[in-house]
């Protein structure tokens, strides 16, 4: 397989690697007009999936931390097209768009054919009801920036609705059942015991937070986190227990209700409010293209070089992917520091294709999990190699790793807006902190 001179790169999702990817590539070989990238995605803008969390609890505001594709792909020379993946003929190398609609169903923009040289499918995942009674209609998911937008709203107003209600809060209004302790709903749960706080104090002073406010935190497994190590397990469970958020381990959710959710052991977890952050699986589209593999969450098959597995021009990469660590007998964890290498891999695997080289397998390297506590702390682990060959882990806690973490956002914005772009923001997004709400009320 060999890339000729402006051949046509389309990349179908902005999320972390997407979005890294085409601009990468936009500032190595758009400017000339060495290859011909475009970027494709079902939004305007792009809002890093690991933050998702806090603009759902409030304390942060998704507007304010959007970057628009149509300014990236602009100022990076890539082009930008609005719209989901609809379809794929694999022997025509052509990929269907959906048409765009508006809220109230009209078409504004029609179904469109983009023609590829080279694919890349970078569209996420979504979250895994796992088929469970109730839990479509009655829990919210997480996985746009819509999703945890709607999420903050509907919080915001029970809030203000209880607070203005004649009688007492009844049991379980503001009681948040979180099913899933990974990454998301640890950070989720931690969040909303400060927001929560930080939204009565503003005023709402009929809620009673110790009384009338309660978060639930559900995992089927018999720790949380049960992907991560378990000192970091431990000690995360220690830290909110801290906090009062009440945790529930070996405890499967069977059927949610409008009330509360119903686990494996008969146990009944009232909580008006309710999110599912279960699992995750591949978008239904991925099942529908032109008969590329699929696993059984629905996550396209991959080969080590991060080419699927039945057609050599096509790739994908991040959570829609699953791709084989060494050994095969486990895939790359869904995290975003692997999207990002994954980014860079196949940024190195295109010039190789553009020299007639041969492509190389990805490596995964692990460089530790982090998960953010709120203003509460972060816990986590970092992996080095200081004292050997093989990795080792160093558990980090507090301000340290409260530090680190952060810094995985900002290594994510010098990734795709570079230094000084980043420096800028970082210093107006300090110098306006103390003009507004350390909240979003609204």
């Amino acid at each position: 397989m060999h890339l000729a001179e402006n051949s046509r790169i389309v990349i179908v999702g902005g999320g972390a690697g997407g979005l890294e990817l085409a601009t990468r590539l936009g500032r190595r070989y758009g400017r000339r007009g060495e290859l011909d990238v475009t970027l494709v995605d079902r939004t305007y803008s792009h809002l890093w999936k690991p933050l998702l969390h806090e603009v759902a609890a409030g304390t942060l505001n998704s507007s304010e931390d959007e970057l628009s594709y149509l300014a990236q792909a602009h100022w990076n020379h890539f082009a930008f097209r609005v719209g989901a993946l609809e379809s794929l003929d694999r022997a025509n190398r052509t990929i269907t768009i959906a048409a765009s609609v508006d809220a109230q169903g009209r078409e504004y923009i029609p179904e469109r054919i983009l023609r590829y040289d080279l694919l890349v499918l970078a569209i996420g995942s979504i979250t895994n009801d796992f088929g469970i009674e109730g839990v479509a209609e009655h829990c919210f998911f997480l996985d746009q920036r819509e999703q945890a937008d709607a999420f903050h709203q509907h919080l915001v107003r029970a809030c203000y609705a209880a607070n203005a209600g004649a009688e007492p809060v009844r049991p379980g209004r503001l009681h948040i059942a979180i099913a899933g302790a990974g990454a998301t709903g640890v950070e989720l749960a931690a969040e909303l015991h400060h927001s929560l706080r930080t939204l009565v104090g503003y005023g709402l002073d009929r809620i009673d937070v110790e009384h009338d406010i309660r978060i639930h935190l559900i995992e089927g497994s018999e720790r949380i986190l049960p992907g991560l190590p378990e000192s970091v397990s431990v000690s995360t469970h220690r830290a909110l227990e801290e906090i009062g958020v009440i945790v529930h381990t070996n405890e499967l959710v069977t059927r949610a209700t409008s009330d509360g959710l119903w686990t494996r052991s008969g146990a009944f977890i009232p909580a008006e409010i309710k999110v599912w952050a279960a699992g995750i699986k591949g978008p239904p589209v991925l099942a529908t293209l032109d008969g590329l593999a699929v696993n059984r969450a629905n996550q396209l098959e991959v080969e080590p070089t991060l080419q699927t597995t039945r057609d050599e021009h096509i790739f994908a990469l991040g959570d829609c992917a699953a791709c084989p660590m060494p050994g095969g007998e486990r895939n790359v964890p869904p995290r975003a520091q692997a999207a990002h290498q994954q980014a860079e891999h196949l940024v190195r695997a295109i010039a190789h294709l553009r020299q007639g080289k041969p492509l190389e397998p990805y490596a995964y390297r692990d460089f530790g999990s982090l998960i953010n506590l709120a203003k509460h702390s972060a816990v986590g682990n970092l992996m080095g190699n200081l004292l050997s060959r093989q990795p080792a882990s160093f558990p980090v806690e507090g301000r340290l790793a409260r530090w680190a973490y952060l810094s995985l956002y900002k290594m994510h914005q010098v990734a795709v807006q570079g230094w000084v772009r980043t420096a800028l923001t970082t210093v107006a997004d300090f110098l306006t902190r103390s003009s507004k709400p350390r909240l979003k009320l609204h």
